[in-house]
């Protein structure tokens, strides 16, 4: 009598954790080194000799290094293997952090925060790709999720532990923690994840004709204005409260933030399918009510602390929600349409460190929350009036 032969089950593999927090704590070195000079912008002013305004600016050239940089290094180097890629970019926040905590120079602290800008655009793209290979297709998201949750965590804990180190020690003490940090990651990613392959020579991402696309316009309209709205506050948010007799609570006020910044991100994952309309409009509305609390009420700590609640979670889902929005509207040019969205944002927040400088010595701190409100006004009317392509009420 003849037998059937079973089909012998194929192991699944294990969900390579490992290898996603290396990925998690390299975006946490990103997103840590873009942001940390606003927690110590005072003592870094006073220490290169420079206003807190032109020490801003340590900002704005990390943002144009990453701009002006990202599309045509990505292109370079498409050819690479990703692990190679990856190593390069977290040597260069290496070497750009340490520069800049034993720099007495602003000329040379702007060059190596130029350097920690090219080493993010370098990183930005290829690990969401990166994660995505690790896994088969069905755990693409939850992959996603662990690489990306070095994002929050930089925001909710790394700037204010950051900031906290810096006023009880020096503001160069972060940078060069972060140094330490960056050759772990080098490490890690050494030892634990695999090599995957760059594209085949020539192959590159399309960017021509993305702006033809109808509601790619608008959703890059509200990203450069978000950006730049959010950008002015979290830059200059230390000088800001230190004109307002709040200067010790510069961490604990970011910290806030942060935390309400995770809240936003959890609830953005999971209403966005059905709601994202709805959460880019309440998320732009609380960030306008954030200005109007800090323009009317700075002098006094509890206001202050109910606007950085309300801070986070405006901006927190910010990111995946444009993201999303400008992948629904763009189609089949989705990914030409995210790479100007990549380079607008960088523009934006390179934009937000001069004209919140230009703000703070020409109109003082307490102009900076009356800008931030008449970025996010238009930023509302374009969200109104983005009904049928941008940002439609129902998703398909």
């Amino acid at each position: 009598m003849a037998t059937t032969r079973l089909p012998t089950p194929v192991p699944r593999k294990p969900f390579p954790l490992p290898s996603l927090l290396a990925l998690a704590t390299a975006v946490f070195v990103t997103a840590l080194t873009e942001n940390l000079p606003a927690g110590v912008l005072p003592g870094m002013g006073e220490s290169l000799g420079v206003s807190e305004s032109a020490a801003g600016q340590t900002v704005t050239v990390y943002a144009i290094g990453s701009a002006a940089t990202a599309i045509p290094l990505a292109a370079v180097t498409a050819g690479w293997g990703r692990k190679r890629l990856l190593l390069t970019a977290m040597g260069g926040f290496a070497v750009a952090n340490t520069v800049t905590a034993v720099s007495g120079s602003y000329p040379l602290t702007l060059a190596a925060r130029f350097l920690a800008g090219v080493a993010a655009g370098l990183a930005w793209a290829l690990l969401a790709g990166y994660a995505r290979r690790l896994v088969p297709v069905e755990q693409q998201g939850r992959a996603m999720a662990v690489a990306m949750a070095g994002v929050p965590v930089a925001l909710s804990l790394g700037v204010p532990v950051g900031t906290f180190l810096g006023r009880m020690s020096a503001w160069w003490v972060p940078f060069l923690v972060m140094s330490a940090l960056a050759v772990g990651v080098v490490g890690w990613i050494t030892a634990l994840l695999p090599e995957e392959p760059g594209r085949p020579d020539g192959e590159r991402v399309p960017v021509r004709h993305a702006l033809a696309v109808p509601g790619v316009v608008p959703v890059l309209t509200v990203t450069v204005l978000y950006v730049l709205a959010h950008t002015i506050l979290f830059t200059y948010i230390a000088p800001f409260l230190d004109r307002a007799g709040l200067g010790g609570a510069t961490g604990t006020v970011l910290l806030v933030f942060g935390l309400a910044s995770m809240a936003s991100i959890w609830l953005t994952g999971a209403h966005i399918h059905r709601r994202l309309r709805r959460l880019t409009i309440g998320g732009a509305l609380l960030v306008a009510v954030t200005a109007g609390v800090l323009a009317l009420w700075s002098d006094s700590a509890p206001p202050v602390y109910a606007a950085a609640l309300l801070w986070g979670l405006g901006w927190g889902g910010v990111p995946t929600l444009l993201q999303t929005a400008l992948g629904d509207a763009g189609g089949e040019r989705a990914d030409a349409a995210q790479a100007v969205l990549v380079t607008l944002w960088n523009v934006a927040m390179a934009a937000g460190g001069v004209v919140g400088g230009l703000v703070l010595d020409g109109l003082g701190t307490g102009a900076l929350p009356w800008t931030v409100l008449a970025l996010m006004l238009p930023v509302l009317a374009v969200l109104a009036a983005a009904r049928r392509h941008a940002f439609p009420p129902a998703r398909g």
